[in-house]
């Protein structure tokens, strides 16, 4: 069932968004001023519904509760408790938006970490985020998951990688690694050493690489397709999101190229509510990407799917 392997769906409440925004300004000094005004307007607003229930866009909630996008994602990811020594030791660099993976610095595969150092048990269940940025999605998940899963972060900028070491160093997680890699190249030679089974690999939000040109540089090629595909666990999952139709649509021509080894997880999970178009109306990870948060704010759309590696009986 596609059930057993798909994280819960997130949901939100009053009382959540006002203690995510005491444990924010607990935990970062610096944004005190803003977890305080965040609280003040939840509080004066005891009877709107939370900004993450599906019965509201962010956009319009946004709007009525006068939340702006870093805000939002501060209140998301309250529960990381992120302190303020985090921010100072991994310093405020100037990170470049987009970078040319076909360049020669990124044309070396990375090798594969030596598993029994990165995670207390790599044998458990594997989930690997490709273009991982920051790396709050996978420390929230990390904690949720922390005795049964094992979660690994691949991201082509190094000073991201950088900063979410900090990170983990500073939560003591083991069941969560970050790697800087050119996923395009390197998937395979990482993931076919891992020890346990992979489960699920998530490509959110990608650099969409909008000219014609530049598509040969979007992350998502054959190869990539085919590593992940064969090294997926029967009944494993991918799971693709993006805020760019053109981006989101050439995403699932791959993985719809493939009918016979991937079904879309809905046809198998019925609780999996799609619209006319197949894209998913939820994201069943149980939290939002940053990209999702900034883009929802804006009234984007978010388009999904979820596939599930099929397994003959």
């Amino acid at each position: 069932m596609a059930s057993s392997l798909c994280f819960q769906l997130h949901t939100c409440s009053q009382l959540r968004c006002i203690a995510a925004a005491k444990a924010a300004a607990a935990a970062a000094p610096s944004s005190v001023a803003t977890a305080n005004r965040t609280l003040s307007l939840l509080v004066k607003r005891p009877f709107l519904q939370s900004f993450c229930l599906p019965s509201d866009s962010s956009a319009e909630l946004c709007e009525r509760q006068q939340l702006r996008s870093p805000e939002l994602v501060a209140l998301e990811y309250a529960d990381l408790n992120l302190s303020h020594k985090i921010f100072e030791d991994s310093g405020h660099v100037r990170i470049r938006q987009h970078v040319n993976p076909l360049s020669s610095s990124f044309s070396v595969p990375t090798p594969a970490p030596n598993w029994d150092e990165v995670f207390k048990d790599p044998k458990l269940p594997l989930m690997v985020d490709i273009g991982s940025g920051s790396g709050r999605f996978l420390l929230w998940l990390a904690k949720k998951h922390l005795d049964s899963r094992n979660f690994l972060g691949l991201e082509i900028r190094q000073k991201l990688v950088k900063r979410a070491d900090v990170w983990v160093k500073e939560l003591g997680f083991n069941n969560v690694h970050f790697m800087f890699a050119n996923a395009t190249i390197s998937f395979k030679q990482i993931i076919s050493s891992y020890p346990g089974p992979l489960m699920l690999v998530s490509i959110l939000c990608p650099d969409p690489h909008f000219k014609k040109r530049h598509h040969k540089r979007r992350v998502l090629q054959k190869p990539l397709v085919d590593s992940i595909i064969d090294s997926l666990m029967p009944g494993g999952q991918v799971f693709i999101q993006s805020d760019v139709l053109e981006v989101a649509v050439d995403m699932r021509l791959w993985f719809d190229s493939v009918p016979n080894v991937l079904k879309h997880a809905d046809v198998l999970d019925q609780s999996l509510l799609c619209d006319k178009d197949g894209w998913l109306l939820k994201n069943p990870m149980g939290i939002r990407t940053e990209r999702e948060i900034h883009a929802e704010s804006e009234g984007a759309n978010i388009y999904r799917r979820m596939y599930q590696k099929y397994v003959c009986i």
